[in-house]
Protein backbone atom coordinates (compact mmCIF):
# COMPACT_ATOMS: atom_id res chain seq x y z
CA UNK A 1 0.00 0.00 0.00
CA UNK A 2 2.80 2.37 1.17
CA UNK A 3 5.14 1.21 -2.11
CA UNK A 4 1.95 2.17 -4.25
CA UNK A 5 1.74 5.63 -2.70
CA UNK A 6 5.43 6.40 -3.45
CA UNK A 7 6.22 5.14 -6.67
CA UNK A 8 2.60 5.00 -8.59
CA UNK A 9 1.32 8.68 -6.93
CA UNK A 10 4.59 10.91 -6.37
CA UNK A 11 6.98 9.12 -8.27
CA UNK A 12 4.63 8.90 -11.15
CA UNK A 13 3.39 12.64 -10.27
CA UNK A 14 7.08 14.00 -10.77
CA UNK A 15 7.47 12.45 -14.55
CA UNK A 16 4.25 13.64 -15.43
CA UNK A 17 5.20 17.17 -14.78
CA UNK A 18 8.26 16.52 -16.37
CA UNK A 19 7.56 14.37 -19.62
CA UNK A 20 3.08 13.51 -19.81
CA UNK A 21 1.88 11.75 -22.57
CA UNK A 22 1.39 7.75 -20.90
CA UNK A 23 5.35 7.64 -19.60
CA UNK A 24 4.38 7.82 -16.35
CA UNK A 25 2.33 4.79 -15.78
CA UNK A 26 4.37 3.11 -18.25
CA UNK A 27 7.61 3.88 -15.71
CA UNK A 28 5.73 3.31 -12.83
CA UNK A 29 4.25 -0.27 -13.26
CA UNK A 30 7.56 -2.41 -14.04
CA UNK A 31 8.89 -0.50 -10.83
CA UNK A 32 5.89 -1.95 -8.80
CA UNK A 33 6.59 -5.41 -10.45
CA UNK A 34 9.53 -5.44 -9.29
CA UNK A 35 8.57 -5.19 -6.18
CA UNK A 36 6.30 -8.08 -6.17
CA UNK A 37 2.67 -6.34 -7.86
CA UNK A 38 0.54 -8.59 -10.34
CA UNK A 39 1.23 -7.43 -13.38
CA UNK A 40 -2.25 -6.97 -14.02
CA UNK A 41 -2.67 -4.86 -10.53
CA UNK A 42 0.70 -2.63 -10.84
CA UNK A 43 -1.06 -1.61 -14.20
CA UNK A 44 -4.17 -0.70 -13.07
CA UNK A 45 -3.50 1.43 -10.13
CA UNK A 46 -0.66 2.72 -12.08
CA UNK A 47 -3.02 4.44 -14.61
CA UNK A 48 -5.67 5.27 -11.75
CA UNK A 49 -3.09 7.47 -10.03
CA UNK A 50 -2.04 9.20 -13.36
CA UNK A 51 -4.57 11.47 -13.20
CA UNK A 52 -4.40 14.42 -10.87
CA UNK A 53 -1.09 15.38 -12.16
CA UNK A 54 -2.13 15.34 -16.12
CA UNK A 55 -3.86 18.57 -15.97
CA UNK A 56 -0.04 20.16 -15.60
CA UNK A 57 1.77 17.38 -16.97
CA UNK A 58 4.61 17.79 -19.74
CA UNK A 59 5.45 21.14 -17.68
CA UNK A 60 1.55 22.60 -18.53
CA UNK A 61 0.99 21.65 -22.05
CA UNK A 62 -2.87 20.54 -21.38
CA UNK A 63 -3.56 24.17 -20.21
CA UNK A 64 -1.41 25.81 -23.09
CA UNK A 65 -3.27 23.39 -25.35
CA UNK A 66 -6.97 24.64 -24.40
CA UNK A 67 -5.54 28.39 -24.60
CA UNK A 68 -4.64 27.63 -28.10
CA UNK A 69 -7.93 27.44 -28.77
CA UNK A 70 -9.79 29.82 -26.70
CA UNK A 71 -7.80 33.07 -28.64
CA UNK A 72 -10.79 33.74 -30.91
CA UNK A 73 -13.10 33.19 -28.31
CA UNK A 74 -11.40 35.90 -25.37
CA UNK A 75 -10.26 38.17 -28.22
CA UNK A 76 -13.84 38.90 -29.61
CA UNK A 77 -14.74 39.73 -25.94
CA UNK A 78 -11.74 41.79 -25.10
CA UNK A 79 -10.36 38.89 -22.39
CA UNK A 80 -6.49 39.33 -21.14
CA UNK A 81 -5.60 35.72 -22.18
CA UNK A 82 -2.69 35.88 -20.11
CA UNK A 83 -5.13 36.78 -16.72
CA UNK A 84 -7.50 33.79 -18.03
CA UNK A 85 -4.72 31.70 -18.30
CA UNK A 86 -4.21 31.85 -14.21
CA UNK A 87 -7.70 32.13 -13.51
CA UNK A 88 -7.82 28.99 -15.38
CA UNK A 89 -5.08 27.24 -13.89
CA UNK A 90 -5.89 28.32 -10.20
CA UNK A 91 -9.80 26.39 -10.85
CA UNK A 92 -8.26 23.65 -12.35
CA UNK A 93 -5.64 23.14 -9.32
CA UNK A 94 -8.63 23.56 -6.97
CA UNK A 95 -10.94 21.51 -8.27
CA UNK A 96 -8.05 18.66 -8.00
CA UNK A 97 -7.38 19.92 -5.14
CA UNK A 98 -10.44 19.04 -3.33
CA UNK A 99 -11.25 15.80 -5.16
CA UNK A 100 -7.68 14.62 -6.12
CA UNK A 101 -6.52 14.16 -2.45
CA UNK A 102 -9.01 11.09 -2.07
CA UNK A 103 -7.77 9.50 -5.04
CA UNK A 104 -4.73 7.41 -3.56
CA UNK A 105 -6.94 5.73 -1.10
CA UNK A 106 -9.30 4.73 -3.95
CA UNK A 107 -6.41 3.48 -5.57
CA UNK A 108 -5.87 1.24 -2.24
CA UNK A 109 -9.40 0.03 -1.98
CA UNK A 110 -9.35 -1.17 -5.31
CA UNK A 111 -5.87 -3.04 -4.68
CA UNK A 112 -7.24 -4.37 -1.85
CA UNK A 113 -10.57 -5.48 -3.29
CA UNK A 114 -9.52 -6.82 -6.22
CA UNK A 115 -5.97 -8.52 -5.42
CA UNK A 116 -5.82 -8.77 -2.36
CA UNK A 117 -5.92 -12.12 -0.03
CA UNK A 118 -9.32 -10.87 1.70
CA UNK A 119 -10.76 -9.33 -1.68
CA UNK A 120 -11.84 -6.48 1.17
CA UNK A 121 -11.68 -3.19 1.90
CA UNK A 122 -10.64 -3.61 4.96
CA UNK A 123 -6.51 -3.34 4.45
CA UNK A 124 -7.55 -0.48 2.57
CA UNK A 125 -9.25 1.51 5.64
CA UNK A 126 -6.13 0.97 7.49
CA UNK A 127 -4.19 2.63 5.41
CA UNK A 128 -6.35 5.47 4.92
CA UNK A 129 -4.65 7.93 7.32
CA UNK A 130 -1.32 7.61 5.18
CA UNK A 131 -3.26 7.81 1.77
CA UNK A 132 -4.70 10.77 2.77
CA UNK A 133 -1.50 12.78 3.77
CA UNK A 134 -0.05 11.78 1.06
CA UNK A 135 -2.61 13.03 -1.35
CA UNK A 136 -1.93 15.79 0.74
CA UNK A 137 2.06 16.28 0.47
CA UNK A 138 1.17 16.41 -3.28
CA UNK A 139 -2.04 18.41 -3.53
CA UNK A 140 -1.35 21.10 -1.31
CA UNK A 141 1.83 22.52 -3.21
CA UNK A 142 0.34 21.81 -6.26
CA UNK A 143 -2.58 23.79 -5.47
CA UNK A 144 -0.57 26.92 -4.13
CA UNK A 145 1.40 26.79 -7.07
CA UNK A 146 -1.34 26.81 -9.47
CA UNK A 147 -2.45 29.58 -7.84
CA UNK A 148 0.80 31.90 -7.81
CA UNK A 149 3.06 30.20 -10.77
CA UNK A 150 1.40 29.25 -13.60
CA UNK A 151 0.48 25.70 -15.41
CA UNK A 152 4.32 24.57 -15.61
CA UNK A 153 5.29 23.29 -12.02
CA UNK A 154 2.57 22.69 -10.25
CA UNK A 155 2.26 18.84 -10.98
CA UNK A 156 6.50 18.72 -11.41
CA UNK A 157 7.53 20.91 -8.25
CA UNK A 158 4.65 19.44 -6.29
CA UNK A 159 5.50 16.05 -6.83
CA UNK A 160 9.26 16.72 -5.71
CA UNK A 161 7.67 17.88 -2.52
CA UNK A 162 5.68 15.39 -1.72
CA UNK A 163 8.05 12.90 -2.41
CA UNK A 164 10.56 14.25 -0.09
CA UNK A 165 7.30 14.40 2.29
CA UNK A 166 6.12 11.19 2.06
CA UNK A 167 9.61 9.49 2.06
CA UNK A 168 10.77 10.86 4.98
CA UNK A 169 7.17 9.83 7.08
CA UNK A 170 6.92 6.32 5.76
CA UNK A 171 11.10 6.18 7.40
CA UNK A 172 9.32 7.99 10.40
CA UNK A 173 6.32 5.41 10.77
CA UNK A 174 4.04 8.65 10.74
CA UNK A 175 0.48 7.60 9.73
CA UNK A 176 2.05 3.81 8.94
CA UNK A 177 -0.64 1.23 9.04
CA UNK A 178 -0.04 -1.46 12.22
CA UNK A 179 0.13 -4.29 9.81
CA UNK A 180 1.79 -5.39 7.01
CA UNK A 181 -0.16 -5.96 3.94
CA UNK A 182 0.76 -8.25 1.06
CA UNK A 183 -0.64 -10.10 -1.76
CA UNK A 184 -1.21 -13.95 -1.85
CA UNK A 185 1.59 -16.18 -2.78
CA UNK A 186 2.06 -15.70 -6.34
CA UNK A 187 1.00 -19.72 -7.38
CA UNK A 188 -2.60 -18.51 -5.63
CA UNK A 189 -2.92 -15.42 -8.22
CA UNK A 190 -5.30 -15.68 -11.30
CA UNK A 191 -3.50 -16.40 -14.46
CA UNK A 192 -4.91 -12.82 -15.82
CA UNK A 193 -3.00 -11.13 -13.69
CA UNK A 194 0.07 -12.77 -14.87
CA UNK A 195 2.38 -11.41 -17.72
CA UNK A 196 2.18 -13.23 -21.09
CA UNK A 197 6.14 -12.44 -21.44
CA UNK A 198 9.02 -12.19 -19.65
CA UNK A 199 9.54 -8.78 -18.16
CA UNK A 200 13.30 -9.35 -16.92
CA UNK A 201 15.40 -8.73 -13.53
CA UNK A 202 16.50 -5.52 -12.05
CA UNK A 203 19.84 -5.01 -13.35
CA UNK A 204 22.58 -3.71 -11.36
CA UNK A 205 22.84 -0.26 -10.91
CA UNK A 206 25.87 1.67 -13.19
CA UNK A 207 25.70 5.24 -11.47
CA UNK A 208 24.47 6.95 -8.32
CA UNK A 209 21.19 8.17 -7.29
CA UNK A 210 22.04 11.73 -7.58
CA UNK A 211 23.90 11.70 -10.97
CA UNK A 212 20.49 9.99 -11.97
CA UNK A 213 18.13 12.23 -10.55
CA UNK A 214 20.21 15.24 -12.03
CA UNK A 215 18.54 16.17 -15.48
CA UNK A 216 15.23 16.07 -13.83
CA UNK A 217 16.34 18.69 -10.75
CA UNK A 218 18.32 20.37 -13.73
CA UNK A 219 14.55 21.23 -15.37
CA UNK A 220 12.62 21.94 -11.93
CA UNK A 221 15.45 24.24 -11.65
CA UNK A 222 15.38 25.88 -14.77
CA UNK A 223 11.37 25.81 -15.08
CA UNK A 224 11.22 28.09 -12.06
CA UNK A 225 13.78 30.06 -12.50
CA UNK A 226 12.43 31.16 -16.04
CA UNK A 227 8.72 31.21 -14.97
CA UNK A 228 8.74 33.45 -11.57
CA UNK A 229 7.36 36.72 -13.62
CA UNK A 230 9.57 38.99 -11.28
CA UNK A 231 13.04 37.56 -12.71
CA UNK A 232 14.30 39.11 -15.58
CA UNK A 233 14.83 35.44 -17.91
CA UNK A 234 11.07 35.43 -18.30
CA UNK A 235 10.62 38.48 -20.03
CA UNK A 236 13.98 38.02 -22.46
CA UNK A 237 12.61 34.35 -23.20
CA UNK A 238 9.17 35.53 -24.10
CA UNK A 239 11.07 38.46 -26.30
CA UNK A 240 12.19 35.93 -28.87
CA UNK A 241 9.88 35.48 -31.28
CA UNK A 242 9.54 33.92 -34.87
CA UNK A 243 6.47 36.11 -36.23
CA UNK A 244 4.49 34.65 -38.94
CA UNK A 245 2.33 37.20 -40.87
CA UNK A 246 0.37 35.22 -43.23
CA UNK A 247 -0.52 31.58 -44.20
CA UNK A 248 -1.52 30.34 -47.84
CA UNK A 249 -2.27 33.98 -48.45
CA UNK A 250 -4.87 34.14 -44.97
CA UNK A 251 -4.05 37.10 -43.44
CA UNK A 252 -4.03 34.92 -39.65
CA UNK A 253 -0.69 36.41 -37.98
CA UNK A 254 0.85 33.34 -35.84
CA UNK A 255 3.61 34.50 -33.15
CA UNK A 256 5.67 31.06 -32.00
CA UNK A 257 7.90 32.00 -29.06
CA UNK A 258 10.26 29.30 -29.35
CA UNK A 259 12.61 29.93 -26.52
CA UNK A 260 10.01 30.18 -23.86
CA UNK A 261 8.38 26.87 -25.11
CA UNK A 262 9.25 24.02 -22.46
CA UNK A 263 10.70 22.10 -25.11
CA UNK A 264 13.31 24.00 -26.04
CA UNK A 265 13.73 25.83 -22.45
CA UNK A 266 14.87 23.57 -20.69
CA UNK A 267 14.12 20.14 -22.06
CA UNK A 268 16.33 20.23 -25.38
CA UNK A 269 18.98 22.38 -23.27
CA UNK A 270 18.86 19.48 -20.66
CA UNK A 271 19.07 17.09 -22.93
CA UNK A 272 21.95 17.60 -24.73
CA UNK A 273 23.77 17.70 -21.57
CA UNK A 274 22.45 14.77 -20.09
CA UNK A 275 24.44 13.47 -23.25
CA UNK A 276 27.73 14.36 -21.89
CA UNK A 277 26.72 14.09 -18.43
CA UNK A 278 26.08 10.16 -18.58
CA UNK A 279 29.26 9.98 -20.54
CA UNK A 280 27.15 8.36 -23.28
CA UNK A 281 28.57 7.34 -26.95
CA UNK A 282 27.07 7.75 -30.19
CA UNK A 283 25.32 4.81 -30.38
CA UNK A 284 23.56 5.30 -26.84
CA UNK A 285 22.69 9.03 -28.36
CA UNK A 286 21.20 8.00 -30.96
CA UNK A 287 19.18 5.21 -29.73
CA UNK A 288 17.95 7.90 -26.92
CA UNK A 289 16.60 10.12 -29.60
CA UNK A 290 15.17 7.60 -31.97
CA UNK A 291 12.87 6.23 -28.73
CA UNK A 292 12.19 9.70 -27.79
CA UNK A 293 10.43 10.63 -31.02
CA UNK A 294 9.08 6.92 -31.30
CA UNK A 295 7.05 7.06 -28.23
CA UNK A 296 5.91 11.14 -28.99
CA UNK A 297 4.99 10.18 -32.55
CA UNK A 298 1.70 8.54 -31.98
CA UNK A 299 0.49 11.84 -29.47
CA UNK A 300 1.69 14.23 -32.60
CA UNK A 301 -0.20 12.81 -35.16
CA UNK A 302 -2.86 13.17 -33.15
CA UNK A 303 -1.85 16.96 -31.77
CA UNK A 304 -1.43 18.13 -35.65
CA UNK A 305 -4.72 16.90 -36.65
CA UNK A 306 -6.50 17.77 -33.83
CA UNK A 307 -5.07 21.55 -33.76
CA UNK A 308 -5.94 21.26 -37.86
CA UNK A 309 -9.69 20.12 -37.44
CA UNK A 310 -10.14 22.66 -34.06
CA UNK A 311 -8.98 25.76 -36.37
CA UNK A 312 -11.26 24.44 -39.34
CA UNK A 313 -14.18 24.25 -36.81
CA UNK A 314 -13.39 27.71 -34.84
CA UNK A 315 -13.60 29.47 -38.17
CA UNK A 316 -16.50 27.94 -40.02
CA UNK A 317 -18.50 30.65 -39.00
CA UNK A 318 -16.51 33.37 -41.07
CA UNK A 319 -19.02 32.15 -44.74
CA UNK A 320 -21.01 33.64 -47.13
CA UNK A 321 -24.09 32.06 -45.99
CA UNK A 322 -24.48 34.11 -42.74
CA UNK A 323 -24.28 30.26 -41.13
CA UNK A 324 -22.97 29.81 -37.29
CA UNK A 325 -19.43 28.34 -36.97
CA UNK A 326 -19.81 23.93 -36.09
CA UNK A 327 -18.69 24.75 -32.91
CA UNK A 328 -21.65 26.99 -31.86
CA UNK A 329 -24.42 24.79 -33.38
CA UNK A 330 -22.39 22.07 -30.74
CA UNK A 331 -22.90 24.13 -28.35
CA UNK A 332 -26.37 25.56 -28.70
CA UNK A 333 -27.28 21.80 -28.66
CA UNK A 334 -25.52 20.81 -25.50
CA UNK A 335 -27.19 23.37 -23.97
CA UNK A 336 -30.63 23.12 -24.94
CA UNK A 337 -30.23 19.13 -23.75
CA UNK A 338 -28.67 19.86 -20.37
CA UNK A 339 -29.61 23.14 -19.08
CA UNK A 340 -27.96 23.75 -15.57
CA UNK A 341 -26.87 19.89 -15.43
CA UNK A 342 -24.06 20.87 -17.99
CA UNK A 343 -21.66 20.87 -14.67
CA UNK A 344 -21.76 17.16 -14.82
CA UNK A 345 -21.80 16.67 -18.58
CA UNK A 346 -18.60 19.02 -18.94
CA UNK A 347 -15.66 16.75 -17.27
CA UNK A 348 -17.23 13.37 -19.11
CA UNK A 349 -16.58 15.72 -22.74
CA UNK A 350 -12.90 15.87 -21.74
CA UNK A 351 -12.80 12.20 -20.20
CA UNK A 352 -14.55 11.14 -23.81
CA UNK A 353 -11.60 13.60 -25.60
CA UNK A 354 -8.70 12.03 -23.71
CA UNK A 355 -10.27 8.16 -24.22
CA UNK A 356 -10.65 8.92 -28.25
CA UNK A 357 -7.47 10.68 -28.67
CA UNK A 358 -4.97 9.64 -25.91
CA UNK A 359 -3.86 13.24 -24.85
CA UNK A 360 -5.26 15.67 -22.40
CA UNK A 361 -4.06 18.02 -24.24
CA UNK A 362 -5.41 16.61 -27.49
CA UNK A 363 -9.08 16.60 -25.85
CA UNK A 364 -8.53 20.09 -24.40
CA UNK A 365 -7.95 21.46 -27.98
CA UNK A 366 -10.97 19.57 -29.56
CA UNK A 367 -13.27 20.69 -26.93
CA UNK A 368 -12.12 23.99 -24.71
CA UNK A 369 -13.64 26.44 -26.96
CA UNK A 370 -17.00 24.02 -27.25
CA UNK A 371 -17.15 24.20 -23.62
CA UNK A 372 -16.64 27.54 -23.34
CA UNK A 373 -19.49 28.73 -25.68
CA UNK A 374 -21.86 26.42 -23.91
CA UNK A 375 -20.85 27.96 -20.70
CA UNK A 376 -21.89 31.55 -22.18
CA UNK A 377 -25.34 30.24 -23.99
CA UNK A 378 -26.29 28.62 -19.86
CA UNK A 379 -24.67 32.33 -18.26
CA UNK A 380 -22.30 30.13 -16.33
CA UNK A 381 -19.02 31.56 -15.64
CA UNK A 382 -17.10 30.31 -18.50
CA UNK A 383 -13.53 29.56 -16.52
CA UNK A 384 -15.20 26.76 -14.46
CA UNK A 385 -16.83 25.12 -17.31
CA UNK A 386 -13.34 25.05 -19.32
CA UNK A 387 -11.53 23.70 -15.54
CA UNK A 388 -13.96 21.18 -15.73
CA UNK A 389 -12.97 20.34 -18.95
CA UNK A 390 -8.99 20.47 -18.52
CA UNK A 391 -9.99 18.05 -15.11
CA UNK A 392 -11.62 16.05 -17.55
CA UNK A 393 -9.15 15.48 -19.61
CA UNK A 394 -7.08 14.51 -16.82
CA UNK A 395 -9.76 11.53 -15.46
CA UNK A 396 -10.00 10.44 -19.26
CA UNK A 397 -5.88 8.79 -18.71
CA UNK A 398 -7.53 6.14 -16.20
CA UNK A 399 -9.62 5.23 -19.07
CA UNK A 400 -7.46 6.39 -22.04
CA UNK A 401 -6.69 3.89 -24.75
CA UNK A 402 -3.26 4.93 -26.21
CA UNK A 403 -1.95 4.49 -22.40
CA UNK A 404 -3.73 1.68 -21.45
CA UNK A 405 -2.37 -0.56 -24.48
CA UNK A 406 1.07 0.86 -23.39
CA UNK A 407 0.90 -0.15 -20.17
CA UNK A 408 -0.40 -3.59 -20.76
CA UNK A 409 2.27 -3.80 -23.43
CA UNK A 410 4.97 -2.64 -20.81
CA UNK A 411 4.14 -5.31 -18.01
CA UNK A 412 3.26 -8.27 -20.67
CA UNK A 413 -0.94 -8.64 -19.83
CA UNK A 414 -1.59 -8.47 -23.40
CA UNK A 415 -5.92 -8.99 -23.94
CA UNK A 416 -6.71 -7.56 -20.43
CA UNK A 417 -6.97 -3.78 -21.47
CA UNK A 418 -11.11 -4.34 -21.83
CA UNK A 419 -10.70 -5.58 -18.08
CA UNK A 420 -8.51 -2.48 -16.77
CA UNK A 421 -11.07 -0.28 -18.80
CA UNK A 422 -14.10 -1.52 -17.32
CA UNK A 423 -11.96 -1.45 -13.59
CA UNK A 424 -10.68 2.26 -14.03
CA UNK A 425 -14.19 3.23 -15.23
CA UNK A 426 -15.43 3.10 -11.37
CA UNK A 427 -12.76 5.63 -10.10
CA UNK A 428 -13.23 7.66 -13.88
CA UNK A 429 -17.06 8.64 -13.07
CA UNK A 430 -16.56 9.32 -8.89
CA UNK A 431 -13.70 11.64 -9.88
CA UNK A 432 -16.21 13.35 -12.63
CA UNK A 433 -18.98 13.62 -11.05
CA UNK A 434 -17.43 14.51 -7.67
CA UNK A 435 -15.96 17.44 -10.13
CA UNK A 436 -18.64 18.55 -11.44
CA UNK A 437 -20.52 18.45 -8.08
CA UNK A 438 -17.98 20.73 -6.66
CA UNK A 439 -18.64 23.40 -9.47
CA UNK A 440 -22.13 23.39 -8.72
CA UNK A 441 -21.39 24.33 -5.73
CA UNK A 442 -19.19 26.86 -6.49
CA UNK A 443 -21.46 28.44 -8.84
CA UNK A 444 -24.62 28.36 -6.71
CA UNK A 445 -22.38 30.41 -4.38
CA UNK A 446 -21.68 33.43 -6.86
CA UNK A 447 -18.18 32.21 -7.51
CA UNK A 448 -16.65 33.31 -10.66
CA UNK A 449 -12.49 33.54 -10.90
CA UNK A 450 -12.43 35.49 -13.84
CA UNK A 451 -16.05 37.51 -14.83
CA UNK A 452 -15.99 38.00 -18.61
Amino acid sequence: RIQVLIIGWMFAAFIEGAAGFGTPAALAAPLLIGLGFPPLAAAMVALILNSVPVSFGAVGTPVFGAMSTLSTDLGALGVDAGAFTMALTGTVGTIHFVVGTFIPFMAIMLLTKVFGKERSFKPALQAFPFAIFAGLCFTVPYYLISLTLGPELPSLVGALIGLVLVVFAAKKGFLMPKTVWDFDEKSKWEKSWLSTSDTGNTGEAKMSLLKAWTPYILIAVILVITRIPTLPLKAFLNGLVITFPTFFGINQAYVLKWAYLPGTIPFMLVALFTHFLHGMNGEQVKAAWKQSFKQVSGAAIALFAGIAMVQLMLNSGINSSGLASMLAVMAQFLADISGNAYVFVAPFIGVLGAFMSGSNTVSNILFSSLQFQTASLLDMPEVLIVALQVVGGAIGNMVCINNVVAVCATVGVIGMEGQLIKRNAIPMVIYSLAAGGLVAILIAMGVNPMPI
